[in-house]
């Protein structure tokens, strides 16, 4: 069994530990010189692809929350062994200096060891140290056993004793420590608190984002996006135009890499006449582009929520790729980005694709590849690397991440047409108004269709106007007056003429298929 001091001093090690992991993200942030980014790296690359496919099956976005939850714990641990190993020595001293230095120290060095960032690592350290150094006592502090109620005699003193677990009273001066201990673990949980509630308040004031390079044209091509949405009543469901803020995000890690655009380059390696390196500077001086571009993610649920269009400023990547004069029988190509993540395409459906530096008019955020991003037109959302920093050209097929953990990788979109919560009004005179947004990839939209019968019968609704863009959503709307319950289901032709498929799947390995289906009255 654990001792007094022992568990005295393992408690404020756990305490020490969590300081440390706030302290850190007080300093740093959510950036790669947050201590927790490291481990986090190391649980995505070690986790083995079944379990990663079975956790974004099972959990859905909850997967990320588990692994970042994972790497944190395993951080604060990390953090508490230090303090606790810190605290053992000090034990022998008896000098409360010796606890705090080595708690500080200690973490230190393993911040450093961490991030690489010695400046950064003071975050951890002096929450980590600053605990310990304040709940830290010498052993004698804790006193001599007390005896049991039945054997001590009531006095003056015994009504300032605490009463430990076993019954017993304990004397005044152990009663102290604990309670110092408790105080200490309390405030170093406030500090954990006001850490992160300080981060995001610190986050919600950052400037916004400045106006791309050569973005005069998005403006343009907003307004015309918009001019041909169509008017509904709900005010919640997104126009032909996704906000930057509401744009979903899917990364194989928490952590986005940080990468200025003076830093970026494109290097073009593998089965080329000569090797290329392009810089940013010389990207954005090549012809520009406006393209209104949605991304679908294959990992959403039927009816999920990640589907946005936005206007994306860049350049074509087809002369990038014809500069470099591919050898051979170069026929696929392997996308790497900053963030280790990578991935595979023919090369002509690359040559198709479009490096974009612009989001909306606006810079790329980080977490959307700030500065340039791969955009590949009919292609699942996941294949659109971001933070784009190297273009193999192979003569051999190989899987990329997501092939190598049980997906299909990089298939075409399926045609899809959603009724979100947000699409669903009653109107003032009793009749419903159903509205959502519909997605083919290149083929594009050519008709939706609405059943409030559960696909008995059904009606042609309202689409918003056709855009020349070639990979871009259109909204849908229809109206009924429903007499109780109705089973709405909604589906989807594309410009080939071919239906959504009505057959149910998940949307492992090749995304989720059917027909979106909702109980409406």
């Amino acid at each position: 069994m654990i001792n007094g001091p022992k568990r005295r001093d393992a408690l404020l090690a756990a305490a020490a530990g969590a300081a440390a992991v706030a302290g850190s993200y007080l300093a740093t942030g959510w950036t790669p010189s947050f201590v927790v980014r490291p481990v986090d790296q190391a649980i995505v690359n070690l986790t083995p692809g079944p379990v990663v496919t079975f956790a974004i099956a099972t959990f859905g976005d909850a997967g990320h929350l588990i692994h970042i939850g994972m790497a944190v714990a395993a951080v604060a641990g990390l953090f508490g062994a230090v303090a606790f190993a810190g605290l053992r020595v000090a034990a022998r001293t008896e000098r409360r200096a010796t606890a705090a230095a080595a708690a500080g120290g200690g973490a230190w060095l393993l911040a450093a060891a961490l991030t690489g960032v010695s400046i950064g690592a003071l975050g951890a350290a002096l929450p980590a140290a600053a605990v310990v150094g304040a709940g830290w006592l010498p052993p004698s502090a804790d006193g001599p056993a007390s005896p049991s109620p039945s054997n001590s005699a009531p006095d003056d003193a015994s009504d300032r004793e605490g009463i430990a677990a076993d019954g017993s009273r304990l004397p005044a001066g152990v009663d102290a420590v604990r309670r110092r201990t408790l105080g200490v673990v309390a405030g170093a949980l406030g500090f954990v608190v006001a850490a992160a509630g300080g981060r995001r308040l610190s986050a919600a004031g950052d400037d916004p984002l400045p106006d791309a390079p050569r973005s005069e044209g998005a403006a343009v091509r907003l307004q015309e996006l918009d001019a041909a949405g169509l008017a509904f009543e709900s005010d919640d469901l997104h126009d032909m135009v996704s906000p930057i803020g509401e744009f979903y995000n899917v990364d194989i890690a928490e952590f986005d890499p940080e990468v200025t655009a003076a830093e970026w380059s494109l290097t073009f390696t593998g089965e080329t006449e000569t090797d290329r390196t392009v810089t940013f500077d010389e990207l954005v001086d090549r012809p520009v582009e406006h393209r209104a571009i949605t991304l679908r993610c294959v990992g959403e649920d039927l009816n999920g929520r990640k589907l946005d269009n936005a206007v994306w400023t860049g350049t074509p990547i087809r002369p990038l790729i014809e500069s470099v004069d591919p050898q051979g029988e170069c026929d696929c190509a392997m996308l790497r980005g900053e963030d280790g993540y990578y991935v595979q395409f023919p090369v002509d459906v690359l040559a198709e694709g479009f490096l974009a530096w612009g989001m909306n008019g606006k810079e790329l955020p980080s977490g959307h590849g700030h500065p340039v991003r791969v955009l590949i037109p009919g292609h699942w959302g996941e294949t659109n690397v971001k933070w784009l920093s190297e273009i193999e050209l192979l003569s051999v097929e190989d899987d990329g991440y997501w092939e190598e953990r049980g997906w299909e990788g990089t298939g075409e979109v399926k045609t899809v047409a959603k009724l979100w919560d947000e699409g669903i009004t009653e109107l003032g005179d009793g009749r419903v108004e159903l509205a959502g947004h519909a997605y083919a990839g290149t083929r594009g939209v050519e008709r939706v269709e609405v059943s409030t019968d559960g696909g008995d019968s059904w009606t042609d609704a309202a689409l918003s106007d056709g855009l020349p863009d070639a990979d871009v959503w259109r909204q849908w709307r229809h109206v009924f007056e429903p007499d109780g319950e109705h089973e709405v289901v909604v589906r989807a032709t594309d410009g080939t003429g071919a239906l959504q498929s009505g057959e149910e799947s998940g949307s492992v390995p090749s995304g989720a298929s059917g027909w979106v289906r909702r109980t409406v009255g």
